[in-house]
């Protein structure tokens, strides 16, 4: 519910009809003093709606208006009610009655415009906010998520706009502009707003930012490096000019250049570190089949120490992605000085292992984890693996043995463990028994495939 309705809610005002208009005004609940008859009937209208009987409130003001029928807090009393009810019709009639009685008082409008919110008749809710504005300028926040709920997007872009300058960006207006902008028919006249921006505030960093994306969005790099430029010239200092250039770098394949920005936006406090997650991935890719920088990626990781997210594991797995695989290792390793029970990452780190072959860490890693994890049946398949691999096939048999008890509900890690038991029982000598595991993984693999 919007701001207006929260406040509308809460106020139960005690001034007269005959307020000074330059004051803020209130919503209406008091009358002009009557007979007594008049006035128990109104205040039994309020006791009563007080206490959510919204039917007896209804008939007491039924009593008022008899008395007063062109009262318009009587009437604005009604579809308060009557809107309490959900009897939307009737409570829309009440609140529109009252604003021909009497159009200067704000809150008339706004039961009309509670009445449209609620029903979701938002091409109605425009025409009554439209008028709400002439009352309070702030109703234009709620005119701009009306047009966004009407897809009227070109009237949403101009209103975003309009009140980004005149009373500061919003982050609900952020998110509805790049719902927006989402649809190229609106970049143009949009980059045409943003240049008059950055012309009117050229210390305004954030138009540049924007431009710059859009234009890199839609692969104009030239004039986003052209913008980039233009804020760094603009502003010397700017970290978020290096966001632009650095891109421009990477395409120009310029690696020293682009280390160079990479490392000012890693290294600023200001830029948001979504931005330099994705600043750093780039570099990965850029830095694919060139190890001279492969310094630099370590490097990089050293400006995510505080970051929620374990940056070494996110690089781990980039380089598993492209089969990277001692890069792989390195960087599981390093996750898992600081996070020795993610087992998850363990089980990734061991299949790294068994590309690069080095069984001896395998052999080491997995009996460690057997110790933390002693029902993991992966450790003891890995640690199995690793003595096949080293010719400790007794020690394998025993182990493999051991861990295949715990597998459950697993084919392929099942079909995995008689491979390795058929292994080390060939390691044995024993035929016989080799046999026997291969001919089960054989049933079981094809079972699996069906």
């Amino acid at each position: 519910m919007n701001y207006y309705k929260v406040v509308i809610s809460g106020l139960f005002a005690a001034m007269c009809l005959s307020a000074n208009p330059a004051m803020a005004q209130a919503e209406p609940d008091t009358i002009p003093l009557e007979d007594d008859q008049f006035l128990n009937n109104f205040y039994e209208a309020l006791t009563q709606k007080g206490i959510g009987n919204y039917d007896r409130a209804i008939t007491f003001l039924e009593k008022c208006l008899k008395q007063q029928p062109n009262n318009a807090v009587l009437y604005h009393e009604m579809g308060k009610n009557l809107l309490a009810q959900r009897n939307y019709p009737r409570a829309y009639e009440a609140f529109e009655k009252a604003t021909k009685l009497d159009p200067t008082n704000m809150w008339y409008y706004v039961g009309m415009y509670d009445v449209a919110y609620e029903t979701k008749d938002f091409n109605r809710a425009i025409t009554i906010v439209t008028k709400l504005i002439d009352f309070k300028v702030e109703y234009k926040e709620d005119l701009t998520a009306l047009y966004m709920s009407t897809q009227q997007y070109d009237k949403a872009l101009d209103l975003i706009n309009e009140l980004n300058e005149t009373v500061g960006k919003r982050d609900m207006r952020e998110l509805y502009k790049a719902q927006i902008l989402q649809d190229a028919k609106y970049q143009g006249p949009e980059k045409k707003n943003l240049l008059d921006q950055i012309a009117k505030n050229p210390k305004d960093e954030s138009n540049y930012l924007a431009l710059i994306l859009m234009y890199s969005e839609s692969n104009q790099e030239e004039k986003a490096l052209e913008i980039a430029k233009k804020l760094e010239k603009a502003i010397p200092e700017s970290e978020f000019a290096q966001i632009g250039l650095f891109k421009f770098h990477v395409n120009n394949n310029d690696g020293e250049k682009a280390v160079a920005s990479m490392k000012r936006v890693l290294a600023s406090k200001t830029i948001d570190r979504k931005i330099k997650h994705r600043v750093l991935n780039e570099f990965l890719i850029f830095s694919q089949g060139k190890p001279q920088y492969a310094a630099e990626v370590e490097n990089s990781i050293k400006y995510f120490d505080n970051d929620p997210v374990d940056v070494s594991k996110e690089v781990a797995k980039f380089y598993s992605n492209t089969g990277d695989w001692p890069n792989v290792v390195k960087y599981y390793e390093q996750h898992l000085k600081e996070n020795s029970d993610d087992y998850k990452s363990v089980f990734l780190l061991m299949e790294a292992y068994s590309h690069t072959g080095e069984f001896d860490k395998m052999l080491k890693t997995s009996a460690d984890m057997i110790d933390l994890f002693p029902a993991q049946p992966q450790m003891y398949y890995y640690n199995g693996l690793a003595n096949n691999q080293l010719q400790q096939y007794k020690k394998a048999l025993a182990v493999l043995d051991e861990g295949y008890f715990y597998v459950v509900n697993n084919p392929q890690l099942e079909i995995n463990f008689l491979i390795q038991l058929g292994e080390a029982a060939n390691g044995l000598g024993d035929q016989k028994k080799k046999e026997t595991y291969f001919i089960k993984a054989e049933k079981l693999l094809k079972q699996f495939k069906k």
